[in-house]
């Protein structure tokens, strides 16, 4: 269905709805391969998202639908997300498709949350820290590991 071109194409607001589909349909590994849009912002030297996905005819106005990358670096590859009313518990689910390396903080209304990968020899380490009085999950492959406030770390 992505590759039919006897379909419309998703626009670029409707293409956070299409990659919130793709991921719960377990290909959220593959988000950094769905950026084509915003790849050609970058290349067309626009500072901010473009209105439409028709980035030849447009011009750059910061329009928030077409920001939806800039959250779903931190929910989608990072994995951060809320799990509970009001941010009060935290599930980590991350999609880092090829990445070895990475790491992020986002802004909690309790604080920050950071989260940090790293495969060294075949394993990762993980380390994933959560404010006062938050708690949560860790979702990696399949598994569910429980999340304390404070630093949380794993070799996995």
């Amino acid at each position: 269905m992505l590759n039919n071109k006897q379909l419309s194409a998703a626009s670029i607001y409707f293409k956070y709805y299409l990659h919130q589909a793709l991921i719960k349909a377990g290909q959220g590994n593959d988000y950094l391969k769905w950026l084509d849009k915003w790849r050609e912002n970058i290349q067309m030297g626009l500072t901010t998202w473009a209105e439409t996905s028709d980035v030849d005819k447009t011009r750059s106005d910061c329009h928030a639908w077409g920001s939806s990358p800039n959250i779903e670096f931190y929910r989608t590859i990072l994995g951060i997300d809320s799990d509970g009313l009001a941010f009060s518990k935290v599930k980590i689910e991350p999609h880092l498709g090829q990445m070895t390396d990475i790491n992020g903080t986002m802004p909690h209304p309790k604080g920050s949350i950071s989260t940090s990968y790293k495969l060294e020899n075949g394993k990762w380490k993980i380390q994933i820290e959560l404010p006062k009085s938050i708690s949560g999950n860790l979702i990696w492959k399949g598994k569910k590991i429980a999340l304390k406030e404070g630093v949380n770390q794993f070799n996995i």
